[in-house]
């Protein structure tokens, strides 16, 4: 009984060594081999950096406006509550840091608008409402028409 119990145990861990050697030798040929900084190519691919924003910049989205839901097709008016145009349209400079809205003046429900260019920045929010301060109809369409460059 003893003798059949050590021959068992022999040839499990016989087999379990064989099993863990040929495991290990098949890892080592199919392993994915880490490309070293030399045989990276110079721009990054999809899945070397990390895509998407980080929470931090998460922060300022959520807080942000929205072109669809805030700014496409609202009534921009002055602080005399008098309407001046509604916004068609919002433009992000290449580089980022300042973008326009686009705003139709001086048209009728609509036809021949003339569309001006001016800096989000001069857009305030007051009780739901957005609001240029300082402007007129008068001097936004005396102000040269945006044109769409293609």
């Amino acid at each position: 009984m003893k003798r059949q119990l050590l021959i068992t145990l022999v040839c499990l861990f016989t087999f379990a060594g064989a099993s863990a050697s040929a495991l290990a030798a098949t890892s080592t040929k199919n392993a994915v081999k880490t490309p070293t900084a030399a045989a990276m190519p110079s721009s990054p691919a999809a899945g070397l950096i990390p895509l998407g924003v980080t929470v931090i910049e998460m922060q300022g989205v959520v807080t942000g406006w929205s072109a669809k839901k805030d700014l496409f097709g609202k009534t921009v008016q002055n602080e005399k509550k008098e309407q001046l145009g509604k916004i068609d349209d919002i433009i992000i400079s290449p580089n980022k840091s300042v973008s326009f809205a686009i705003i139709g003046v001086g048209g009728f429900l609509g036809i021949m608008d003339r569309l001006v260019a001016i800096p989000m920045t001069q857009l305030k929010v007051q009780s739901g409402q957005l609001v240029l301060t300082g402007a007129t109809k008068a001097n936004l369409t005396a102000m040269p028409p945006f044109v769409y460059a293609h």
